[in-house]
This record gives structure tokens, sequence and C-alpha cells, in this order.
């Protein structure tokens, strides 16, 4: 720090000079003691310098109105957003997001170190803070194919980057379990940078949370039950409260949480779509669901700040506090968190919902994050799935708002050897189609619960790996949804009866839009009205909840390109299953 600065800052908290800003009568939230504070607040040079009785060049009138520190959203892929770093804050920072910790695991899937760099450098000079977790594991397993691959070798020069603040989700436990030598190495170096390393233990049981303690990883947005969040807390991990668009966790988690463990506890959202966060607001709306099943408004805050300043070692963010960089926002109501104004390093920058000023990205992808769709041309024979009617078939279920699914077996329709949709039995084929070296893989599967009536729909979002995600009632909409992906360089398409009837283009690496947020929520809308006339009634997000189906890390059953994958036996398996088999489940 300069020292001018420094003596600048200890002059106005000594009240030798005055303040740049000095906010007066309102109601200052002290996450520390949780309790309500009645005095002035005075800025300088973007930070706090003092809370008591202050003169300032500049006063702010807050009118009774509570100061809360800008929430943190401790784990997010800006990327599932579908926009860049600079349209997510247009859209987020009115929500009273001032900071982030964004882990861009998915365009690493694709685009390796150069998407990295692309988001790191897309989201400078941007009205949001935006830390990163350095992908973990890219792959993220083995049974797949994906677009790069990161060794411990190739993340270590990211770390000397000052926003870097972790390593992102480690994902993959048998490797952490088994001490394999790569993943250490990931994990030495983290350590040897003195950088957080995050969790993911989805389906992980108590002595895997021991390993993970062990091995240094220190939280987790996986649970999903509260018994599993319990498990967490007592083994001292941080717990990732997660609502997202996919996976709605927040409510069933909110059990195991108290006034003695909450400071254990942050919010996250991890993957959500656009248009759910212009509509139901990011972590603001975390914070409402937790006060509606009564804990506490303060201690709800002090979840959304603090608890994830801390748990990621940003010393000077969320608390209003000498020392602390002034972002905070202005909230008319406490109970319900309606964010009047926001600020950041003391400066306003949202009102009333709308920035003060929208930022455009101003880092252009390169040739290579640009045509990403790199995949072998395919006729309908490749998508014939062969089955006799005397045979089991494994199948994927659904679980409406999970990324956890259902691994069933059962009888299903078959024709002339092949196996047939059934609309009613809600029975649909399912591909993942390897586009980022020509393998010329395909995976085929059976989907029950995507409620789709006519048609077929595909995506290049599909975690982890992001290759080409489709299910359809029938084999032409399907080839055609498949194609029409590779026509419009990756992104979302609605097909019936063999035309495309709407879609929305993700140009960058196959997951991110080179238009405003505004333009990308318009196409969804048509997306939702395209999904709406073949026949999509349910109430979640087919295509997030299909962008999931094909994670591998994820119990119990999902599709890869190298075919269907058990994630409880950790291996590839047949759709076909024999009556033996079938008879001992």
């Amino acid at each position: 720090m300069d020292k001018k600065v420094l003596k600048k800052r200890i002059a106005v908290a000594a009240k030798k000079i005055s303040a740049d800003t000095v906010i007066k009568n309102g109601k200052i939230i002290d996450v520390f003691n949780q309790e309500i504070i009645e005095a002035d607040l005075a800025i300088v040079d973007g930070v706090f310098a003092g809370i008591g009785s202050f003169e300032g060049e500049n006063i702010i009138d807050a009118e009774g109105k509570y100061i809360a520190p800008g929430f943190i959203d401790g784990h997010v892929h800006i990327e599932s957003a579908m926009i860049t770093p600079a349209e997510f804050a247009n859209v987020v920072v009115p929500h009273g997001v001032t900071s982030i910790v964004a882990d861009p695991h998915e365009i690493a899937n694709v685009s390796g170190i150069d998407g990295v760099r692309f988001m790191i450098d897309a989201s400078e000079n941007i009205p949001l803070h935006v830390y990163f977790g350095i992908p973990s594991c890219v792959p993220a397993t083995p049974f797949e194919n994906a677009g790069a691959v990161l060794s411990a070798k190739d993340i270590l020069p990211l770390y000397e980057h000052e926003r870097v603040v972790s390593l992102g989700e480690v994902m993959d436990y048998p490797a952490v379990f088994h001490g394999d030598d790569a993943m250490l190495d990931k994990l030495v170096d983290a350590m040897a940078q003195n950088k957080v390393i995050d969790g993911h233990a989805a389906g992980v049981d108590q002595n895997g949370i021991n390993v993970y303690m062990a091995a240094g990883i220190h939280s987790d947005h996986e649970c999903t039950t509260a018994e599993q969040a319990k498990d967490r807390l007592e083994r001292g991990m941080y717990l990732m409260l997660r609502e997202g668009s996919a996976s709605r966790d927040l409510q069933t988690l909110l059990h195991a949480v108290n006034e003695k463990n909450a400071r254990r506890c942050l919010f996250v959202t991890d993957d959500k779509h656009l248009d759910d966060l212009i509509e139901e607001g990011s972590i603001d709306h975390n914070i409402r669901l937790t006060i509606e099943h009564g804990i506490d408004s303060i201690t709800a805050i002090q979840m959304a700040t603090i608890n994830a300043a801390e748990c990621f070692g940003l010393k000077n963010k969320g608390a209003i506090a000498p020392g602390y960089e002034a972002d905070f926002l202005l909230l008319d109501n406490l109970d319900n968190v309606d964010i009047a104004e926001v600020f950041i390093k003391g400066e306003s920058v949202a009102r009333n919902g709308k920035c003060v000023t929208e930022h455009k990205s101003l880092v252009q992808p390169s040739r290579e994050l640009v045509n990403s769709i790199r995949m072998k041309d395919m006729i309908l024979d490749d998508l014939r799935i062969e089955h006799s009617s005397n045979e089991m078939a494994n199948i994927i279920s659904i679980v409406p708002n999970s990324i956890v699914t259902k691994h069933i077996v059962e009888r299903v329709d078959v024709n002339n050897g092949l196996f047939q949709p059934n609309i009613k039995k809600d029975l649909l084929k399912m591909a993942v189609v390897e586009r980022h070296n020509q393998t010329g893989n395909i995976g085929l599967g059976i989907l029950r619960g995507l409620g789709l009536k006519s048609g077929a729909i595909a995506s290049t979002i599909a975690h982890d790996s992001h290759n080409i995600v489709a299910a359809g009632t029938n084999d032409i909409d399907l080839l055609t949804a498949i194609n029409g992906i590779k026509e419009i360089s990756g992104g979302v398409v609605v097909v019936d009866k063999g035309s495309v009837v709407a879609s929305i283009a993700l140009p960058i690496s196959g997951l991110i839009s080179d238009e405003d947020y505004r333009t990308v929520n318009a196409g969804l809308h048509t997306l939702n009205d395209a999904l709406l006339s073949i026949g999509f009634t349910g109430d979640f997000n087919p295509f997030i909840t299909l962008s999931f189906m094909a994670l591998p890390v994820i119990p119990e059953i999902k599709l890869t390109d190298l075919g269907l994958f058990n994630v409880q036996s950790f291996q590839h398996i047949t759709v076909k299953v024999s009556e033996t088999y079938a008879q001992k489940r």
C-alpha cells in the first residue's frame, strides 16, 4: 500500500481531515456482533475509515435505510449465464452482488488455459470484483473427452494473478482418495501458494469428507440433504448453500443451519441461467429464502458477506468496518432485502434495479475460442440403439430441479431390434456427441422425465466436458438438432418436424454469447416458447437439466461421449441389462 494513501486514511479515522464521503442517517448492519448501529460512516479512497461522527466533502443521506455489506457469491460459473463477465456484472450488481468467486471450469474444459485467461482478462475494469478459483479437474474425469487437459504444471502460472484466490472445485474424489500423483501435485501447489482449495463432494460419505479435509479441501457446495450438511460442518468444512437453476438445495439444507453454526455457512449460485438471475436474483434470492425459512435476517446477511469473505481469505471484504473496502448496499427493507442502491469502493454503481452505467466487454475472444465445434459428420444410423424385446434397459431418470439422477431398469419399446422412444412413458433417446477433436464418439442412452411430446433439443452446454448433448422423440429431429448446433457454432436449439424452430448462438467456446444480456434473455424467452410448442409443461428448466445429464461425477447414472456411466461403481455400462442383473436390482 502507498504510504500517502495510508496516512490519509489514518488522518480521516482520527478526524484530522474530512472524509471523501460521509453517510449519515443510516442503520449500519454489524455482521460481527449481529447488531444495528446508528452512526455516521466515513469513506476515503474507496475504503471505510470510521464509524461514529464525521464530516466529509460529500454527504449521502441514507434516509433511515439499512447499510449492508455487498453480497458475495462464493462459487459461480459465469459461463452458465451464457454471457461475458461484463454483461454478468450488469445483471448481478443491481441485485447487490459486489464480489464473486468465479470458477472458469466450464470454458477451461473446452478451451483450456486460453479460455481461463479470456475470463480473467474480460473481468478487468468492470463494476464487479471477480476473484477466481483455478480449475482443478480438466477433464472432470478420465471417463469422457473434453477439449483440454490441464496439469498442475499448466495451471501453476495462473496463481500469480492477484485475483486468483483458490484452486477450484476438486471433483475427482477417487483421485484424492487414492493419492493420485497428478492430483496431489495440484493440491500441494495450491497450498504452497497459500490458496484456498475448494471442494465438490457429491455423494461423498462421512469418511470421504475426512479424506477431503485431510487433503486440505475445506468447502463443499454439493450437499443435497441436511444430514450431509451436518457431516460437513462437524468435520470443519465451510458449507456452501446452493440455490442455482438446476440445483435448488437451499431450503433443504437450511434445516441443518442454526445460530451456533451459521458462521461456517455461505451462499453460492454455482450454475444459474440468465433468465433466472434476472427474474429471481442472485445471492439476494438466497437471503430472502433463508429469512423466509425463519433464520434471523442479520444472520442471513452475515452468511452472504463476511462468511464468504473469510472462507476465501478476502480480508478487506464482507463488512461495514474501518479498513474494509466500501462495497455496500442501501436497503429499504431488511426482511425483503429491497435494494435501493449499490456502491462499490464508495461509488454508486446501481440504483433501483439498474446499473448506473452498463459496461460492455472490451476483450475479444481468440479465433480458437470461436471455432470450438470440431465434430465428424453424422447420419441417422449413428443414432441407433440396438435392443431386443426380451432385454431390460438401463435408464437415466431425471429428478426435477436436481442434478442427481436415478438409475432405473425396465423394459422399453423395441421395433426391428432398435429402441423406440415412447412419449406416453416419457422415455426419450439421448445422445452425447464429442465435438472437440473429431473422434466420432457418440454416447447413446435412454432418458426418462424430460417431458417432450415431440421434436428434440440440443446444446453445447453439457457439464463438464461440454460436448453436444441432445434428447429427442425421434431420430430425424435428434439429428437435425445436433446438426443445428454445428451450424450456429455452438449454442442451444429446439427442433420440431425436421426444422429448427428456435436457437441461441453461443460462439465463445460454445458456452457464451457475444451479445448483450437483454438480447440473450429475449432469445431464452423465445426458446421457452418453443419448448411449449413441443409439449414441455414441467416445473424445471429442461435445458439446464439436460446439461447435467452428461456429468459423470454426480450420482447415480449419466451419459458421456463414451457411453452410459454408473457413478456409483465409477464405470461405463451398456444400455442392455441381463435378466439376472435386473432381478438383483
